[in-house]
């Protein structure tokens, strides 16, 4: 099929690169003509693991533009998968859907059109984007478009990190459409991974025992709200365990037992009971926060949405009440931090913990040193209001420090050999704030070890 692609963030980039390599004839458009000039090169502007060996090999299939007029006319399917973040009320910024819900209309060709909503939109935002869409056309044309565009819903799973590999073996597919046309047509576009016909890259094997893929059909509201709801879930599912850990360090617990002793229960599971600086990203804070947001429009109140925000919020914190209760003050204390990103195998810095953490070591009158392994660039072009000082090694974050304290569990950081580097503190105090570091071992080598929660 034709696909047209509108956006090139973490969801539109890897969507796009999957469906080429699916065989399908693909067309990404985004506005930013740097990144599109990157991306004609083979370089994609993110890091995500395994995207440019997929892009390698869908080359033939994709295109990359700046222009709809180039893109949308001849598109069966055109995915709108830009940005929605946040607004300052917390509800979510529709202005770039507008936008390409806007040219979409504009550029529509003369055959029946199926338009997707990718992006993370509110509950209902479809039948707002078939009237943006509707009233473009007929400002353009002159004429209704009724019978050349559908709308259907087709949310996003995927985790920064393991993008390709769950765009290729996802856990369910959910299609949200009114229109028998809408649904027909998307599954017909999904068969190959719902099938699982395709040959697996040959870096991305299929995981063993993998089953087709389960689909979900439903109308657009219930698709919407599937998203919302299964984000909610997992952002309440990491918060309740860091209340538990809070709890456990009063009462002498071993937090990351108790997490290990529960998941063990098959109603439960062990994903996302790994307690420590809660979860950050582009996705729990904003989705939550939406999820509010449409709840008070609506008059039904959500407190253990509001309390899962609220309890991971108070884990960024904990990190300076920690080193105060070790120092009584951070002026002047030279304080480093490894990990910008808020998870490991990504350069995504948006709601990272490292932020919050970073600002309140500054305001308390620190000198913060950082260093990450592939966000370094990112910070420096996005936080340049943070003044810290950036690490080209890791090492060099224990010269003179008064605590190291670990945000994002990079494998080569768990590798450093803490020993030999307790000696080049000052102040040898660690703060663990992903639970991953051996205590006894670090406690032996003269550390003392503080950990999150």
């Amino acid at each position: 099929m034709r696909v047209t692609i509108l956006g090139t963030g973490y969801v539109g980039l890897t969507t796009g690169v999957a469906l080429a390599y699916l065989g399908h004839e693909v067309a990404c458009v985004d506005k930013d003509e740097a990144k599109i000039e990157r991306l004609k090169q083979g370089d994609p502007p993110i890091y995500e693991p395994n995207l440019k060996e997929l892009l390698d090999l869908s080359k033939g299939q994709i295109r990359f533009l700046t222009s709809y007029a180039d893109s949308v006319p001849d598109a069966e399917i055109v995915f709108i998968a830009v940005g929605t973040p946040p607004r300052a009320d917390g509800s979510p910024d529709l202005r770039f859907v507008r936008a390409a819900a806007d040219e979409v209309g504009q550029y529509l060709g003369k055959r029946y059109t199926v338009v997707v909503n990718k992006s993370t939109v509110p509950i209902g935002s479809g039948k707002w984007v078939r009237l943006v869409i509707q009233a473009a056309y007929f400002e353009r044309h002159g004429r209704d478009a009724d019978e050349l565009v559908g709308v259907g819903s087709n949310p996003e799973f995927l985790r920064e990190s393991s993008a390709v590999s769950d765009t290729l073996f996802p856990d369910r597919i959910v299609i949200g459409a009114d229109d028998p046309r809408v649904r027909d047509r998307l599954v017909e576009l999904y068969r190959p991974l719902i099938e699982q016909t395709f040959e697996p890259p040959p870096f991305l094997p299929r995981p063993v025992g993998f089953d087709p893929v389960s689909l979900v059909l439903t109308d657009p509201a219930s698709s919407e709200m599937i998203k919302y709801a299964a984000n909610a879930f997992l952002a309440l599912k990491i918060s309740f365990i860091n209340e538990i850990g809070i709890l456990a360090a009063k009462v002498g617990a071993n937090i990351q037992t108790v997490a290990a002793g529960v998941g063990m229960d098959k109603r439960i599971g062990p994903k996302f009971l790994q307690a420590g600086l809660g979860w950050g990203g582009s996705c729990f804070g904003k989705d939550t926060s939406a999820l509010l947001t449409t709840a008070f429009e609506h008059g039904v109140s959500m407190p253990i949405v509001r309390a899962s925000r609220e309890v991971n919020w108070r884990m960024r914190v904990q990190v300076i009440e920690k080193l105060l209760n070790v120092h009584g003050t951070l002026e002047g204390k030279r304080i480093s931090l490894l990990g910008l990103a808020f998870k490991p195998e990504t350069d995504d810095l948006r709601d990272a913990p490292v932020l919050e953490i970073a600002r309140r070591l500054l305001d308390h009158g620190a000198k913060v040193m950082v260093h990450d392994p592939a966000a370094a660039a990112r910070f420096l072009r996005d936080q340049s209001d943070l003044k810290v000082e950036l690490a080209d090694d890791p090492e060099m974050l224990f010269e003179g420090a008064d605590g190291v304290v670990l945000v994002t569990e990079w494998k080569q950081y768990l590798a450093l050999d803490w020993a030999a580097l307790r000696s080049r503190m000052r102040v040898p105090v660690v703060v663990d704030g992903r639970n991953v570091l051996d205590r006894e071992t670090l406690e032996a080598a003269g550390y003392l070890y503080l950990r999150i929660p």
